[in-house]
């Protein structure tokens, strides 16, 4: 799929837009790679049977890609496409219909989306900077050890503060903490891309406070490089860093708060739209948050004027 060639150039543009739309919304790495792949299958079956109109695509033609898939077969193992196969194309397309929503794209294809939102951004749960500063105050209270309490405040400025990625933070060595240039080298960006990230002073106490008088105290903290340090005193893991946040959240005792749907990834969103809000200039944003491009930071606008109207 991956080497099939368009020729149409609206496809090739909605295929690198799509992509970086599900980048945006946090989707798993694997997820950013194989849809698109998928759906640039579909764009190339559209190419061959002669349509080159996404606003034309109807429930019929949905109805013979799927026939067509279905016959086509395995071009690596042999026989025909698994269920499991058939399902992540049909999710491709699912998500696809969803983008085209989100960008007021009047079109209506075949692909249902029972018990689904057509809107990603219809009730996005973002942080305000209160509730954010709220966040930050529960960390005295969400663990009854301080140095763990200092770990999650450093958690906190490195995916908040810093707008870092999950998969980045926990990547994070000692050594990557640059006092004296008040920056945070993140060296396994997305893409292998590597970037500095600006940090204030008083974000910058915060951590220095966790990495001289916290992370001191975890066991076994001289045995490795890695900044977050778990309970055994190895490289804290994707999991915890979400354990944590969730009892962060709970120590906060808001209802508020509590009642939404907050990941990590949500505070990247919510830094994100508190830039854009602040009238920070987007191509400073897109390089803070290591987007490939300006398109994938103009999401947040949306986000920005969404907030700007809850808080008149």
């Amino acid at each position: 799929m991956k080497n099939l060639k368009l020729r149409h150039e609206t496809f090739i543009t909605l295929l690198d837009s799509y992509k970086n739309w599900l980048d945006v919304l946090g989707y798993a790495p694997t997820t950013v790679y194989n849809l698109p792949n998928h759906l640039k299958e579909f764009f190339f079956y559209l190419e061959s049977q002669g349509h080159t109109d996404i606003s034309l695509v109807t429930t019929k033609l949905i109805s013979e890609y799927y026939a067509h898939l279905k016959n086509r077969g395995n071009r690596r193992r042999g026989g025909g496409l698994s269920k499991a196969f058939l399902n992540k194309h049909q999710q491709a397309l699912k998500k696809f219909l969803r983008y085209l929503k989100e960008h007021k794209a009047n079109v209506k294809f075949g692909v249902h989306l029972k018990g689904e939102k057509t809107d990603y951004f219809e009730g996005k749960q973002i942080l305000t900077q209160d509730e954010i500063k709220k966040l930050f105050s529960a960390c005295d209270y969400s663990h009854m050890s301080e140095h763990f309490q200092m770990r999650d405040r450093a958690l906190l400025v490195m995916i908040y503060s810093c707008g870092l990625r999950r998969s980045e933070a926990v990547a994070l060595d000692t050594s990557d903490i640059l006092f004296e240039k008040q920056r945070i080298y993140v060296r396994k960006g997305k893409n292998y891309k590597e970037r500095f990230v600006p940090i204030n002073p008083y974000n910058l106490s915060l951590l220095e406070s966790y990495l001289y008088e916290g992370r001191p105290e975890f066991v076994k903290n001289f045995q490795t490089d890695a900044l977050f340090l778990n309970h055994w005193g190895k490289r804290m893991g994707d999991i915890t860093f979400a354990n944590r946040l969730s009892a962060i959240i709970e120590a906060t005792e808001d209802d508020v708060i509590q009642g939404k749907n907050i990941t990590l990834h949500t505070l990247r969103h919510s830094i994100a739209t508190h830039l854009m809000q602040n009238n920070v200039p987007m191509k400073s944003i897109s390089t803070f948050l290591g987007h490939s491009s300006l398109e994938s930071t103009q999401i947040y606008t949306h986000l920005a004027i969404e907030e700007d109207k809850r808080e008149v």
